[in-house]
């Protein structure tokens, strides 16, 4: 995905990790290249964006890039996974709690992933994932955008742009009762594909880049494909894809 193997690390001025923007996104496919159009118009915008795609596709990245293109690039970017946090953890890291609010809570209490991003993006991934009563939560936050601490009664105003994405159809999850309709609402705004690399006709161009910065990164010169192996990356499915 990006045009480069592995970037020399850059701070973002938050300190947080490496971010990529549009100019490390590399694809001459017209379905992608469609679909970048779209998130850079989406960047101008303060819009939720919902990206889709299958695993290894770039949602990712596409979602820091559209961050860094953004008004709000000088802020904050907090990513969180809601498949990757167990259901009775995900609200202690979304909402700020106070101290003493549950058994192990800090003293001090916690920032919460939605309060750190005041001011800039909250990319929520593998937002399919998310468990019935979170997605409640998180539907109180886009009505108002106020948060309420673990704990606390007071509400809090926050100024957070929402990015989510999925590799599921969130829609079908709405049909069978999996997600609820009014957060899917809430949370399209402008959806954004992108298409799997098996469909990508730009496919034997992105091996060749990216064997290219492997190249540099060995000090080995330039390196080259097989006639067999070009055949071979046009032929295979790609089940991870761009990953």
């Amino acid at each position: 995905m990006p045009s480069h193997a592995k970037p020399k690390a850059k701070q973002h001025r938050f300190g947080g990790p490496t971010l990529y923007s549009f100019y490390d996104i590399y694809g001459r496919d017209e379905k992608f290249q469609a679909a970048i159009r779209l998130a850079k118009r989406a960047a101008a915008t303060d819009y939720t964006v919902m990206l889709s795609g299958e695993s290894g596709t770039g949602k990712d990245i596409v979602s820091q890039a559209i961050h860094l293109a953004s008004m709000r690039s000088n802020k904050p970017y907090v990513a969180i996974n809601c498949g990757a946090i167990p259901k009775s953890l995900l609200e202690s890291k979304l909402f700020v709690y106070e101290a003493g609010a549950f058994t192990g809570a800090k003293q001090s209490g916690q920032p919460g992933k939605i309060e750190q991003a005041h001011g800039g993006t909250l990319f929520l991934d593998e937002i399919a994932e998310m468990p019935p009563e979170m997605q409640v939560a998180l539907l109180r936050v886009l009505q108002d955008f106020t948060v309420t601490r673990i704990g606390g009664i007071k509400p809090i105003q926050v100024d957070v742009r929402i990015i989510t994405a999925t590799h599921a159809d969130l829609w079908k999850n709405v049909q069978e009762g999996k997600f609820r309709a009014d957060l899917f609402y809430r949370l399209q705004g402008v959806q954004v594909t992108l298409p799997p690399l098996r469909e990508r006709e730009d496919r034997l161009e992105l091996a060749k880049l990216l064997l290219k910065g492997i190249g540099s990164e060995l000090d080995q010169g330039p390196l080259s494909l097989t006639t067999a192996a070009e055949r071979l990356i046009e032929r295979y499915p790609w089940p991870g894809n761009v990953r």
